[in-house]
């Protein structure tokens, strides 16, 4: 296992973020927001100073965290139903122009893996709306063939595949090489799904890349806390991953932002908590 951070959980000042990883011995840098821009509308000056940072800091990017398929399923218009993280809202006839971006990105930025959602949630999962989820890879497969990348599909609450069992369902569905999973227990358990051991022993074969954040939930919604601090076992997840010799990055994004305090300060308490659980420390 290898630690990564999605970079603006800490900060949007690039460079300071990385400066911060680097405190904790984190190897790679996931790739969403930096410098208040969204890795979909990275410009081609910030895309150069992002690899100049990089290189300084001695750091590989993971994953790019993009925001391809948080999209309406059906409609011609954007729309957003949850969280963008400055990425622009677009339509589904927009998503692949996205994904061509994405796949320069990615070959710029030495990754394979870029992630991806499946669709803003509007009302429940019927079999008939999986059926479209899994017609509408069809293109962007082909796509990440023909482009040597791969869609890393994430459990997300506010899309329809919310859950471990949903996510491998529909990757199982698939069955393309090009379509692994990206494991978040903390959007699992927003979801309603106890994450491990259930959510996880139905992804456990398909992932490839796995999102940290921790939360309580008092009232059926998820309060963001430090990592190891909530109601997710996270010394067994971390344990299972061992025992599965795991060699993926391990990707924070805590969401979690003390009162008075910064996304900086939520993150460096789970950055260590982190460290401990990598090395089998409660």
């Amino acid at each position: 296992m290898k630690l990564s951070a999605i970079t603006d959980e800490i900060s949007q000042d690039f460079e300071h973020a990385l400066s911060v990883m680097a405190e904790y011995g984190v190897a790679g840098a996931e790739l969403r927001g930096l410098w208040g821009t969204n890795i979909g509308e990275l410009s081609e000056k910030q895309a150069k100073r992002a690899e100049q940072a990089l290189a300084d800091a001695g750091l590989v990017v993971s994953c790019l965290a993009s925001p391809f398929f948080k999209c309406d399923l059906a409609g011609s218009e954007p729309a957003t139903a949850g969280r963008m993280h400055l990425a622009q809202a677009r339509s589904y006839g927009e998503q692949l122009d996205l994904l061509d971006k994405l796949c320069d990105l990615a070959d710029r930025f030495g990754t394979r893996l870029i992630r991806v959602f499946s669709f803003w949630r509007r009302g429940p999962l019927t079999p008939q709306i999986e059926d479209s989820i899994i017609a509408a890879f069809d293109e962007p497969l082909a796509v990440a063939e023909r482009r040597g990348v791969t869609l890393c599909l994430e459990n997300e609450h506010a899309c329809y595949l919310g859950t471990g069992s949903e996510v491998a369902r529909v990757a199982e569905r698939i069955g393309s090489p090009r379509l692994a999973i990206c494991w978040d227990p903390g959007n699992a358990l927003a979801a309603g799904e106890v994450p491990f051991p259930n959510g996880y022993e139905a992804v456990r074969d398909r992932v490839v890349h796995v999102h940290v954040k921790d939360a309580v939930m008092p009232a059926g919604a998820p309060e963001w806390c430090v990592v190891g601090e909530g109601v997710v076992d996270y010394a067994g997840q971390f344990s299972a991953l061992r025992d599965a010799r795991y060699e993926g990055f391990i990707s924070l994004e805590t969401h979690y932002i003390p009162s008075g305090g910064t996304n900086e300060d939520g993150s460096r308490p789970s950055l260590a908590a982190l460290n401990r659980l990598v090395k089998g420390r409660s």
